[in-house]
């Protein structure tokens, strides 16, 4: 992700020990502003109580005051209020109780001397208010008021997320600022305990060393930490662990064999994206991920209509907590071949200018990365991209080395093999790839990382997955995965496709399919191979009543099962088994 914001608390983190803004981060804010980076003060304080330490407040893009129930937009002067007032009868008993206190528009201010006596008070008169201690400062506010929900709000209303913010505070009130944004950091000087949830921590002892950091975040090419928040679910390892991933600026490659789950795992990490509120672009070559559209904030492109003018993705796009979709399944493979690269650079233009999308799917990209200068449709610097592929020895050696995550569901072409050895190789000389990747089920994948491949089983997703079952008719499986039909001993046809399948089945005589059928040789090549179970239980099905009693009518049964299976269109496939949903249940 690209920088876009910086949030800045106010007292102890950016002020001078006159309290009044530091000298350096006046101008740090000036040099970030000039280059298109905007910044926000969130603050505990006052309004008024912060102008006598700011002085002008256009210095920056907005203010959250009185720890997040005051927006204020200084070169416009429009202001938002997220709390209310504080009630007369709280106001009173605070006066009876003896507290000495300052009211803003929503809060109330005391020492944190007072906390005790303020929270009886709260509590004699049942009110839903809250307090939040800062330093040797306590505020009571309503329950629903935070620093993190303030600054939400005034980056919605500037059209900016907050996945592309860093946000530096130094005490108790600052979590939830740090917690909601991509990268929180915490002063030195600061709270220990905040220090130790932030992702990083500003050394130093002053107001300086900010001044320092937001010159030097900013000139980071892309927002990048090792911390392990926001992770995503993959699945549960073998023991029973749980998997999980920290995508935060890092490329992501999902290979595997037509057929194998590879969209079924891309839709897994990309929902729980979305629902984080990253914005995404889906370039959906076939139609898989059609279902996210039930998802809050995804536009659906394309499918029966023409996909997405430059203008029309440039309208859904200005939303920071959007995603599209782009279904390309209707155009013909030279349309698709011709209109994805030039999505690709101008989403390149848009994410240097707006930071957004946060990331880019791009399904089926061996299709539009093979050529060479492929690697020229990816913005290298922001990164953000997760590409699916089965094709993985047809990328470009630079893209291919440019995946920082690689996940692989099951592999049988031995080409393939051999490239994923060669991207991602193994400490253990003793690993059996093909065995590792060909023995996949269809509901596991493997993650592949520097101590070798860990085995996971997948989780559920929430949303439906589409599968376009027509499209796998041709898709052939290595010769050595080939069905061989054979009469007297001797090879007489052999089938490497489900459409291969149905021209032997449609010209073969029943002579040579009885001793297969016999032996369930049919079925069990569509279950092992394929990883087709419903299809391989109805195959099995007609096995066993053949060998009951043979049947003239065999191969149109057959033929017929196969056509119902792979000519429809939208038959919503449910490969992975239920214990799955139960896996994962909480109680």
């Amino acid at each position: 992700m690209k920088l876009a914001v910086v949030a800045l608390d106010y007292d102890g983190t950016i002020t001078g020990a006159d309290g009044s803004l530091h000298g350096d981060v006046r101008a740090a804010i000036r040099e970030l502003r000039s280059r298109g980076i905007a910044v926000l003060i969130v603050t505990g304080r006052r309004l008024e109580h912060l102008r006598e330490g700011a002085g002008d407040l256009r210095i920056v893009d907005a203010v959250v005051a009185e720890n997040g129930a005051l927006i204020v937009f200084p070169s416009s002067g429009r202001t938002l209020f997220l709390g209310h007032a504080p009630p007369k009868m709280l106001l009173d008993e605070l006066k009876r109780a003896n507290i000495p206190f300052r009211t803003g528009e929503c809060v109330i201010e005391t020492a944190a001397a007072h906390a005790q006596a303020a929270l009886a008070a709260i509590r004699k008169l049942e009110l839903p208010w809250v307090l939040e201690f800062n330093l040797d400062r306590v505020m009571l506010l309503p329950q629903s008021v935070s620093k993190g929900i303030g600054l939400r709000e005034a980056l919605a209303a500037l059209r900016l997320s907050v996945h592309n913010t860093v946000a530096i505070g130094n005490a108790e009130n600052d979590h939830e600022m740090l917690a909601v944004v991509e990268v929180g950091a915490a002063v030195k000087w600061g709270s220990e305990v905040l220090q130790r949830v932030a992702d990083e921590v500003v050394e130093g002892d002053s107001a300086a060393a900010v001044a320092a950091y937001m010159r030097e975040v900013s000139a980071r090419p892309r927002l990048t930490s090792t911390s392990g928040r926001r992770p995503l679910l993959l699945g549960r390892d073998a023991s029973g662990n749980v998997i999980t991933l920290n995508l935060r600026g890092r490329n992501v490659l999902v290979a595997g064999d037509p057929r194998s789950g590879k969209s079924w795992i891309t839709g897994l990490i990309t929902e729980q994206l979305i629902i984080q509120r990253y914005s995404l672009c889906i370039i959906d070559p076939e139609g898989d991920y059609r279902g996210l559209e039930t998802l809050p904030g995804v536009i659906l492109f394309g499918g029966d209509d023409p996909p997405p003018r430059p203008r029309e993705l440039m309208q859904a796009l200005r939303n920071a907590d959007f995603s599209t979709v782009i279904d390309l399944s209707k155009l013909a493979f030279d349309q698709k071949r011709e209109y994805v690269p030039q999505l690709l650079n101008m989403l390149n233009t848009v994410r240097r200018q707006t930071a957004l999308p946060h990331r880019i799917v791009l399904d089926e990209a061996h299709y539009f990365l093979n050529a060479e200068n492929a690697a020229s449709l990816l913005d290298a610097e922001l990164a953000g991209y997760t590409l699916v592929t089965y094709r993985l020895s047809e990328l470009p050696r630079t893209i291919a080395d440019s995946e920082d995550v690689v996940i692989v569901t099951r592999h049988t072409d031995p080409h393939e093999v051999d490239a994923l050895k060669r991207l991602r190789p193994s400490s253990d000389p003793k690993l059996d790839w093909t065995s590792a990747l060909g023995g996949l089920r269809l509901e596991d994948a493997v993650l592949l990382g520097d101590d070798g491949p860990l085995r996971f089983q997948i989780a559920p997703r929430i949303t439906f997955h589409v599968r376009h079952q027509h499209k796998y008719l041709d898709v052939p499986v290595s010769d050595r995965h080939a069905f061989l039909f054979r009469r007297d001993g001797n090879v007489v046809a052999s089938a490497r496709s489900f459409r291969e399948l149905c021209d032997v089945l449609s010209t073969a005589g029943s002579d040579v399919l009885a001793e297969h059928l016999r032996h369930n040789d049919l079925s069990r090549w569509i279950r092992d191979v394929f990883g087709d179970r419903p299809l391989a239980a109805q195959v099995g099905e007609v096995e066993r009543r053949y060998a009951l009693q043979a049947t003239a009518d065999v191969n149109d049964e057959l033929l017929r099962l196969v056509r119902d299976r792979y000519s429809c269109d939208d038959t919503p496939l449910a490969p992975y088994s239920s214990r799955l949903h139960s896996m994962y249940d909480p109680s």
